[in-house]
């Protein structure tokens, strides 16, 4: 069969994107490999109505169901391939699955670059966090860390110094920070170490609690919260690319600001995929504005040659 809608990621965005179209009783199929953020994210601390937080796999199954509940379909496995026919698009998965659809979404995130360290992964969302935007907050006049590399982690410890002066940034890899960094990292009273990390320590009582990290060398460092920036985080616009959908130099998607449309024709993209803050509710607000467009196309299809191309913007960062 040739769906309405494919959906490529179930995550947030993905999620929200199919419940809307469910709604709109739009046969709809979502593509999910399971890997994405939100699978590894113990707690999110900034969405309206979760005063103490909700995890991403909450999140997921609450989203799934409610997916379900209104008639979409789900396929899991990782799309590896996509390509355009007369009446839409094709995804292929790794498994060899094949589905055809006449809007395609693309939900597919980013993917953080994280080490193997003990205890790492335990304590992400809970007292190690990724996002300054989001968790920045929870460091409010605490010694805290930046477990991070290179620039990526001075970046991360200039950002964080907002809401704490005691903060510590290690360089787990040694790798080079620029001079300029450096010097701002002194001026604003960050303590610098270069040294490998060789686990992170947890509360006995609550394997989500940091509790601070050991170093290689043999040395702690005590802290409540940390943020991971060790750079190289993998934007998965492979799919994107194959479509011939227009890249940010950063290889995120760039949409039609108003309807989340791609620079090409019945493509959508939503998520941290799009450049954008890349926060959780902007991820489903995204998700939902596609689907109410790309419903809005298979309504009206002189529609997709009238949504206007994605604008090029100025990176505010550079």
């Amino acid at each position: 069969m040739t769906y309405d809608c494919i959906i490529v990621g179930g995550g947030l965005a993905g999620l929200q994107a199919a419940i809307q179209l469910g709604r709109y009783n739009r046969s709809t199929l979502v593509v999910d490999a399971g890997d994405g953020r939100s699978t590894l994210c113990r707690r999110y601390n900034n969405i309206l109505g979760w005063s103490e937080g909700v995890s991403g796999r909450m999140l997921r199954e609450a989203g799934k169901e409610q997916a379900l509940a209104h008639g979409v379909r789900f396929l899991e496995g990782k799309a590896i391939g996509a390509e355009t026919t007369a009446v839409g698009f094709v995804i292929t998965t790794a498994n060899g699955d094949r589905a055809a659809g006449r809007r395609l979404l693309l939900a597919t995130g980013v993917v953080d670059r994280l080490p193997e360290l003990p205890g790492l992964a335990a304590c992400l969302g809970t007292s190690i966090y990724v996002c300054p935007d989001c968790d920045g907050y929870e460091a409010t006049g605490q010694p805290s860390l930046i477990l991070g590399a290179g620039d990526a982690g001075a970046h991360m410890a200039l950002t964080v110094r907002y809401w704490t002066d005691k903060l510590t940034y290690v360089n787990h890899e040694r790798a080079p920070v620029g001079p300029a960094l450096r010097e701002r990292m002194e001026e604003q009273g960050i303590l610098y170490i270069e040294e490998p990390i060789a686990r992170v320590e947890m509360d006995e009582g609550n394997d989500a609690a940091m509790t601070g990290i050991t170093l290689q060398d043999g040395r702690r460092l005590r802290a409540a919260t940390g943020f991971a920036a060790f750079g190289g985080n993998e934007v998965r616009a492979e799919l994107a690319e194959q479509l011939g959908v227009q890249l940010f130099k950063n290889r995120h998607i760039l949409v039609d600001a108003r309807t989340k449309m791609t620079s090409v024709p019945g493509v959508w993209a939503a998520g941290d995929i799009v450049a954008h803050s890349e926060q959780t509710v902007i991820a489903m607000g995204d998700g939902s504005q596609a689907a109410i467009w790309m419903h809005k196309t298979l309504l009206h299809e002189e529609l997709l040659e009238r949504i206007p191309k994605p604008e090029p913007f100025v990176d505010l960062r550079a």
